[in-house]
């Protein structure tokens, strides 16, 4: 294998890449990946994001392809260059989020030799990946090109196969690593742009718009009415499954959204016309329409709440919801149906209560039977928890009114990022049901805090709208590198940190309990005055100093065209005793019919 071949081989991936639509790819220095860097950068079509350092590059990468829908690259150097991706390829595996990872790596002359910057690279990811590829040391033969061809087009597909999810092309380079000839031209790639290989699609199309590809429907001449399967024979209606067809579901139906819920303005709709209660996480994008129940994360609490409200089915779709007073009370209707959609077979059931699984639409509106006046029973608790809660809320500058305040104020075209931890779950306690919600997303696949920045910023990169980061002062210190992407890449973000110095979730924990530990080693505080950090990455920096400043601060920094950092302090301490508050308040708040 030649430079020349090496280049030729890359070129046709990229090429192949590109005709199967991807349009955006995250580099980062090193010397050893050279030749994957110019073959992306050089191909026209695929804009090339870069980086310092691989796990910045890695999250932008989950971001900007959680955001599109469409595969996005990744590609660095060899030894533990590759390594420092590992947790952005867990979050793509969890999230079910399409990432096409190019590792380079040292051919087999130079492995296990004590070679520098070396290490196995071969199945680094493990199970975390889709499928692994060894590439190989080829020679760019007519043959080579066209296999090379087949196998981007089989990378691509697969990461946005029925479970979307990383891939890993692996890439033995030899040097010298830069090419001094141009390259001859190709003529292995199909005529008028077409990838090599055409993937027909899993199933039905989904109903949630998907971004545009280079591949057009009429291109999948099997995909119509004539396909051996038809929506009736799907094997979940079968005589076998816990539910029969017979059981058509009635009396007190319940509706419990997470993330990843396909057309979540449809199932708003579904529910209100229905008159089913709709549990929807705010990551679900359906907490909206006349359904939506706001509050029930604190209404699940009342023991004589849930006594009087216990469903006759529970129909989930999506994730697992981020509540876990909501995820309990599921977990203790035990012998009540529980169906979830689950086109993509992702099993979220923790709990082991789901009897069924669905992977064609809910049951049509003629199929059900909802109790009168359900729905109306779930508003009324909700609306007095409202009413009880806004004058707390309305208040004083909180993490909770900080939630409260975002759905409030962003607008529909915005997309909010929230952080793990605490805020993802005051958001969803506390966020409103709007008419047209802003689009929530996190990096819940995992549910850890690091590369939070970065992946923000790669959906600042994709998205048409404003975005806004919500996060704590731990989770911007441990990405605070990711705040390069401001400058380098030239990108807006707003960003709303929460800075109660340290760890405020873990005062919600058992561990608050041990005091000789609990300080240092739980909640580490980092006492970060984040003005610093701002000037240093070259970000606008302003601290509210209550509520009307935080509106008047957002308004700015939407306008704008620079990073803002929005700064909010707060008391840990102060934190949970204003959650126990509204908790308490809450619960006195529900009719006495409705408890």
């Amino acid at each position: 294998m030649t430079t020349l071949d090496a280049y030729l081989l890359l070129r046709a991936i990229a090429d192949e890449l590109a005709r199967c639509g991807m349009r955006h790819a995250c580099t980062s220095p090193g010397s050893r990946n050279t030749p994957i860097v110019l073959s992306l950068l050089r191909d026209g079509r695929i804009r090339c994001w870069s980086h310092v350092d691989e796990r910045s590059a890695g999250f932008f990468a989950v971001g900007a392809a959680k955001a599109s829908g469409v595969p996005v690259a990744v590609t660095c150097t060899t030894g533990t260059a590759a390594a420092n991706l590992l947790p952005a390829v867990i979050e793509a595996r969890e999230a079910r989020v399409p990432l096409i990872v190019l590792t380079a790596d040292r051919p087999p002359e130079l492995r296990e030799l004590g070679a520098g910057q070396t290490i196995d690279q071969v199945k680094l990811y493990g199970s975390a990946v889709s499928w692994f590829f060894d590439v190989g040391v080829q020679e760019a033969t007519p043959e080579r090109l066209r296999w090379a061809r087949t196998l981007a087009c089989r990378a691509f597909f697969t990461a946005l196969s029925e479970r979307p999810g990383p891939v890993h092309l692996n890439v033995p380079l030899r040097e010298p690593l830069v090419l001094d000839e141009p390259l001859p031209d190709d003529d292995t790639g199909r005529a008028g742009g077409v990838p090599y290989v055409i993937v027909e699609p899993a199933g039905p199309p989904s109903p949630s718009p998907k971004p545009e590809t280079a591949i057009k429907p009429e291109q999948y001449p099997s995909a119509g009415p004539e396909t051996a399967i038809k929506p009736e024979q799907h094997p979940s209606a079968g005589p076998e499954t816990a539910i029969k067809p017979e059981q058509h579901p009635s009396g007190r139906l319940l509706l419990v959204a997470g993330t990843g819920t396909e057309d979540p303005a449809g199932l708003a709709r579904y529910a209100a016309r229905m008159g089913i209660p709709l549990l929807a996480d705010p990551l679900s994008g359906a907490r909206c329409g006349a359904a939506a129940i706001v509050y029930y994360d604190l209404l699940v609490r009342d023991p004589e709440f849930t006594r009087t409200h216990r469903p006759d089915f529970v129909f989930r779709v999506g994730d697992v919801p981020t509540s876990k007073p909501l995820r309990a009370w599921l977990a203790g209707l035990v012998d009540v149906p529980q169906i979830a959609h689950d086109p993509q077979m992702t099993w979220q059931d923790p709990a082991g209560v789901v009897g069924m699984r669905l992977r064609s639409p809910l049951p049509r509106p003629q199929q059900l039977d909802v109790q009168a006046g359900w729905v109306e029973s779930w508003r009324q608790a909700d609306r007095a928890v409202a009413d009880a809660l806004a004058p707390v809320l309305d208040a004083d500058l909180s993490e909770p009114s900080v939630a409260a305040t975002l759905g409030r104020e962003l607008p529909a075209e915005a997309t909010l990022f929230v952080a793990s931890s605490m805020p993802v779950r005051d958001l969803e306690s506390y966020f409103p049901a709007l008419d047209h919600p802003p689009r929530v997303l996190a990096n819940r696949g995992a549910n850890g805090i690091d590369g939070t920045v970065s992946s923000a910023f790669g959906v600042a990169a994709l998205g048409d709208g404003p975005v806004v980061l919500l996060l704590g002062d731990l989770a911007l210190a441990h990405d605070i590198g990711g705040l390069l992407a401001a400058r380098r890449c030239g990108l807006s973000l707003t960003i709303v940190v929460l800075n109660n110095d340290g760890g405020g979730i873990f005062h919600f924990l058992p561990v608050v309990s041990q005091t000789d530990a609990f300080e240092p080693h739980i909640a580490t505080p980092i006492g970060l005055d984040f003005s610093f950090a701002a000037s240093l990455y070259g970000c606008r920096y302003e601290r509210p100093a209550d509520l009307a400043e935080l509106v008047k601060a957002l308004s700015r920094a939407l306008r704008g065209e620079a990073t803002t950092i929005i700064e909010v302090r707060t008391d840990r301490v102060a934190n949970r005793e204003l959650h126990a508050e509204l908790e308490r308040a809450a619960l006195v708040a529900i009719p006495p019919e409705n408890s």
